[in-house]
């Protein structure tokens, strides 16, 4: 069509309007892909939000004139999360969970409170009526988010409980997601430090920090209380611009009146074992 539009043209004897056409033809072939270019060049530039909301059932009964039962548990909400691996490595102590929307995950909070109280009910027939002073029994979870650093998410979960006995039990676990690959961060993504040089470290590190006790003058004495010959290096770990922590729940390492303990390990303790990627990425010197 085209050659046979040109043939046309060239038999007129009016040069002038040849060449305005032909101008104009050769002006509008080459605009259209310009428009097209632009388009595709804003879709590439386009990234999604990262976005976190929470779910939060709280609820109590009571079994009797003597006992009350609390429940309570707070869940995170990933809308632009969508790696189903990923997500039930991030609700790991939650197993489960299908729906990873916001009413789903409310759903599954109702029923996990409605099983605790059906359960501990149903035990209590045999020995509720033994009970006779007030007491309020209670099991809690919360999932926070720490932070999110260079697409690595750091998210601490707490649970405790109360089901008599001379105190509560608490216990905490700290996870790292790396964002950009849709994964748990394990010990050996970071640092290729032998087990047993780790375990020196923390060791060696265990009163650095003002977690677990102190004595009356305000000095850090962890290692008085340790229940351990080696502190193991476990993948309760976190992590930020200067250091690598392991955070150690109460009886894990030390006796309860010690609290949680976190032992700092420096990035300069792990000089020449940090895996080359993550130190790019964490843009340690």
């Amino acid at each position: 069509m085209v050659f046979a539009f040109i043939q046309e043209i060239k038999i007129m004897k009016n040069t002038v309007a040849v060449f305005a056409l032909s101008s104009f033809f050769v002006f509008t072939a080459c605009k259209k892909p310009e428009t097209t270019n632009k388009s595709m060049k804003t879709e590439t530039l386009t990234v999604q939000k990262f976005v976190v909301d929470s779910v939060t059932v709280d609820d109590s009964i009571k079994l009797g004139d003597s006992l009350s039962l609390g429940f309570s548990s707070k869940l995170l909400v990933f809308p632009t999360l969508k790696d189903k691996k990923l997500l039930d490595s991030i609700y790991f102590n939650h197993k489960g969970i299908k729906d990873f929307s916001k009413q789903g995950l409310k759903t599954f909070l109702e029923k996990d409170r409605n099983d605790y109280f059906a359960s501990v009910k149903n035990d209590s027939k045999d020995w509720l009526s033994t009970i006779n002073f007030a007491q309020k029994w209670y099991t809690s979870s919360d999932i926070n988010l720490k932070s999110n650093y260079n697409d690595y998410m750091h998210i601490e979960y707490l649970g405790s409980s109360y089901e008599g006995g001379a105190h509560d039990n608490y216990g905490f676990s700290e996870r790292v997601f790396d964002l950009k690959n849709n994964k748990k961060v394990e010990l050996k993504d970071i640092t290729s430090i032998p087990k047993k040089k780790i375990e020196q470290l923390l060791m060696k590190n265990i009163n650095k920090m003002n977690s677990g006790t102190t004595d009356e003058n305000g000095t850090v004495n962890n290692s008085e209380m340790l229940l351990v010959d080696v502190i193991p290096a476990t993948e309760n770990f976190y992590f930020d611009e200067k250091n690598l922590y392991f955070h150690y729940s109460p009886y894990e390492i030390a006796a309860f009146a010690a609290g949680d303990i976190v032992i700092p390990v420096s990035w300069e303790d792990l000089k020449g074992t940090l895996n080359p990627q993550f130190k790019e990425r964490m843009k340690i010197k």
